[in-house]
């Protein structure tokens, strides 16, 4: 049996939910489907709010060739296999098919780079649909050839509609005795993904006696939702907890389950860029000056990810993640950060030392503005103790370095 999301998938225009601004009545996309002349473009928006199902409408409504890349297991060879299949399918003036490419910023820029001349000649229409912003993700080239719509997240409204409405036509829902009397929750596990708030109320649905009456409380969804998390997961609600826990495991200095966690996050489906961001975090989060290079080869993770994709991004995601969890740890800049700004709110602009402050102008070399700065590079060491904070808070220990070596060298030059 299909899953209930893909039972309701909208055929039509007209039974697509939400979206107006770019398909309702007289808006911009559905005057270019209504005429046939479709181009390619990217749909950006959060998971969930129908950017597949509306590449899939469009094939149906102008009865083109369909054919579905995801970015996340594609490769250059997959992509050029796709636009021969195209090139053959254009005989006797067929329509141009149209190429779906799910997560297309998840793309390398040699991927990417391979889709340009069958966009440029017209081989194939593009439809990329992408939950990051296109401006960093997708190549300028590609992105000037195609035409970006921004899809909005669901209201809470379509979203209670898609709910009463999966369970008054469903083929197997509209004959049980179903009555929602709280959404609240419900809504909250999906966060605004019409796809998984719709495998929530199966899921929901499924775990009771469907003999009986179905009631659906606030309450009935959290029990069913922690009696079949395991199921759930599959959902993307794990998400938040397995990343937490990736972080965590490379704070506690543990590569073993570092590298479980970042493969249950590939086998997943999780973006390999937000691992890479959160990598970059911890590198100045939890190592800092420990050891610097942690900073430099995270940073470089996330520029070597973006340029090979997957699958071998993976190979470079394990090495930094085993990196920074055998690295040495110190928040102490995380902690310097924190107690700089809670000093700056506390105190606001304090005044600045006239030694230090910049004298551009004659008038202020006579107020003493720089009066008596002295240059460090003039003294022994290239240091000078000279006074640096405005003078409430000159006693102030702002940054306080960890047991390590590396800060230990630093501290005692």
């Amino acid at each position: 049996m299909k899953p209930l999301a893909e039972r309701l998938r909208p055929k039509t225009l007209d039974d697509y939910l939400g979206q107006t601004h770019i398909i309702g009545e007289n808006a911009p996309l559905r005057k270019i489907i209504e005429s046939g002349n479709m181009h390619s473009c990217v749909f950006w928006g959060p998971p969930g709010v129908g950017k597949t199902t509306l590449a899939l409408i469009i094939a149906n409504t102008l009865k083109r060739p369909f054919q579905v890349l995801s970015a996340i297991n594609a490769g250059v060879k997959d992509i050029r296999e796709a636009i021969q299949k195209a090139e053959k399918e254009r005989f006797f003036n067929a329509p141009n098919p149209i190429l779906f490419i799910d997560e297309i910023h998840r793309f390398s820029k040699s991927q990417q780079d391979a889709l340009l001349g069958a966009v440029e000649k017209g081989t194939i229409i593009l439809i990329g649909a992408t939950t990051e912003n296109p401006s960093f993700e997708v190549i300028p080239a590609l992105l000037s050839r195609s035409q970006l719509y921004v899809l909005q997240p669901h209201s809470k409204q379509e979203l209670i509609t898609l709910v009463n409405h999966a369970i008054e036509t469903d083929e197997f829902f509209k004959d049980l005795n179903i009555e929602v009397k709280e959404y609240e929750t419900l809504l909250k596990f999906s966060s605004g993904d019409a796809r998984k708030l719709l495998n929530c109320l199966e899921l929901i649905i499924q775990s009771q006696d469907q003999k009986q009456k179905i009631k659906i409380d606030n309450e009935i969804v959290q029990k069913s939702i922690q009696q079949n998390i395991v199921k759930y997961d599959k959902l993307g609600e794990m998400h938040y907890d397995v990343i937490s826990a990736f972080i965590k495991s490379i704070r506690g200095s543990d590569p073993n389950a570092a590298v479980y966690y970042l493969a249950r996050m590939i086998e997943g489906g999780e973006d390999p860029l937000f691992i890479c961001r959160r990598m970059i975090i911890a590198a100045s989060e939890d190592i800092g000056l420990a050891n610097p290079n942690a900073l430099l080869l995270a940073n470089n993770c996330f520029q070597a990810v973006h340029k090979i994709g997957m699958p071998e991004a993976r190979i470079v995601m394990s090495q930094t993640a085993i990196y920074l969890a055998i690295s040495a740890k110190s928040n102490a800049a995380y902690v310097a950060i924190n107690n700089a700004q809670a000093i700056v709110r506390e105190t606001g602009n304090l005044s600045i030392p006239l030694h230090l402050r910049n004298a551009p102008t004659k008038l202020m070399k006579e107020l003493g503005y720089g009066d008596g700065y002295k240059y460090a590079h003039n003294f022994k060491k290239d240091q000078i103790d000279h006074g640096y904070l405005p003078d409430e808070i000159r006693d102030q220990t702002i940054y306080s370095p960890s047991d390590n070596p590396t800060e230990n060298r630093m501290n005692k030059k």
